[in-house]
């Protein structure tokens, strides 16, 4: 397995640090990630309803941290920046923003936000906003203008857009109007849990022929009845790489790593996490930790270096170097 590692770029698409401005308390956490083999995360600075001023606040909190500790961790302005940070044995950090809230009805935000480090954004979490539906919408009315205007400027600037969380007809629709590789950073295929959150067979095929890519998730909720195995997650992973090949997949495993945070935003969002959907506290995941894990469990599938390569971040480097400015 160390050959593998040594030339594999190894990239986990979205983890989930506590949103919590003046507390750096969890942020030594990320060397797990760096010992655990990745070379690269993309931390989520903000969600869903929250503020321009809440998504500021943790780019600032996390820079800050990052920037004090060269040695370990190199923020991410390119892809040279991942490939220094690999050869220099740092975790490589940038950053993503879950829901086009964050930018308000401001479109100069988002050069702003990919000045910071933000290098993708998604459309809508799980609910409805200026830019389109969420996947928990009962109607989905579409991208509006706004969202197309949005995914324009986000071309232009170098970010990527990601369709997670977001509506089916919104996301099609997302899909179609993108210039550039869109990505799913972390959902699962509808095909193995039915699920909202998760996607169907032919939004993933559209996804893939764009160029893009699909990061599994690593949440049991979207895995199966909350199960978190490694088993589970590599029939997800196997299922794409069958369905559209194996340069359309990747990992996303929204590692949530303050568990008291998550139940707390479990039970004050009920609407964008009912319980009928398995919201429940005590949500099982899988943790970074796993990653020799899966890279077994994939190798004893009859998975090849060469594939490996590609699905650990081999594909998420493709659509940065397509996508980036």
């Amino acid at each position: 397995m160390a050959p593998l590692l040594d030339k594999a770029i190894v990239w986990d698409s979205h983890a989930c640090m506590p949103l919590r401005p003046m507390d750096d308390s969890f942020l030594p956490q990320l060397e797990r990630c760096r010992k655990s083999g990745f070379n690269v995360v993309s931390l989520n600075v903000g969600f869903g309803d929250q503020t321009l001023a809440d998504h500021v606040r943790m780019l600032a909190q996390f820079r800050h941290w990052l920037a004090a500790r060269p040695q370990e961790y190199r923020l991410v302005k390119g892809v040279e920046d991942i490939l220094a940070a690999k050869q220099g044995g740092q975790l490589a950090v940038c950053f993503d923003i879950e829901g086009m809230n964050a930018i308000e009805e401001q479109l100069s935000l988002i050069q702003l936000y990919y000045d910071l480090g933000v290098r993708w954004m998604l459309v809508a979490y799980n609910r409805v906003n200026r830019a389109g539906a969420g996947c928990q919408e009962a109607a989905d009315g579409g991208l509006t203008d706004f969202g197309r205007r949005a995914i324009e400027e986000m071309a232009r600037v170098g970010m990527v857009l990601c369709c997670s969380h977001t509506g089916y007809r919104t996301a099609r629709q997302a899909i179609d109007h993108s210039p550039r590789p869109v990505i799913f950073s972390h959902s699962n295929p509808r095909a193995l849990r039915d699920h909202p959150r998760n996607i169907p067979d032919d939004l993933i095929r559209a996804c893939a022929a764009r160029g893009g890519v699909i990061g599994i998730n690593g949440l049991g909720v979207f895995l199966g009845a909350n199960d978190n195995s490694t088993e589970a997650l590599v029939r997800h992973i196997d299922y794409v790489t069958q369905l559209v090949g194996d340069e359309h997949v990747a990992l996303g495993l929204d590692y949530v790593y303050d568990t008291v945070e998550l139940d707390e935003y479990l039970e004050k969002m009920r609407a964008s996490f009912p319980k009928s959907l398995g919201y429940e506290r005590g949500l099982k995941m899988v943790e970074p930790e796993r990653l020799p894990r899966i890279i077994e469990a994939l190798l004893a599938k009859g998975y090849g270096e060469a594939t490996l390569v590609k699905i650990l971040g081999g594909n998420l480097l493709r659509v940065a170097r397509e996508t980036w400015l």
